[in-house]
């Protein structure tokens, strides 16, 4: 297949479960970021604060930048993007967690954007 017949561009999923063990740490980073944001209006940071406060998974939405998972990547240039964090139920011995078997992608589960 020649350059000019594939997509430009690709969706990359990534999926990652995180435990968090420093719940007060996390908080205060996340408090750190919102407090240091200069593009926040007061109204929306003293709602996010209240937010990282109540929920780990809010905590690390604020710290994540998906922008870094790709800043030293050569000739790409990241054109959007987006992320979820939500707290989970977590069994690392269960099926639905097998990260392995999705690694088998069928020609016809490629996803081209």
């Amino acid at each position: 297949m020649s350059t000019s017949e594939t997509s430009r561009y690709v969706r990359l999923r990534v999926e990652v479960v995180l435990e968090i063990d420093g719940p007060e740490e996390l908080t205060e980073a996340a408090v750190g970021r919102i407090d240091t944001d200069e593009f926040m209006p007061e109204d929306e940071r003293v709602h996010a604060r209240s937010a990282v406060h109540e929920d780990s998974a809010e905590a690390l939405a604020y710290l994540i930048e998906p922008f870094d998972l790709v800043r030293q990547v050569p000739g790409i240039e990241l054109v959007q993007a987006s992320w979820t964090s939500e707290e989970v139920d977590y069994d690392p011995d269960a099926q639905e967690w097998d990260l392995d078997e999705e690694d088998e992608v069928d020609e016809d589960d490629t996803e081209r954007v």
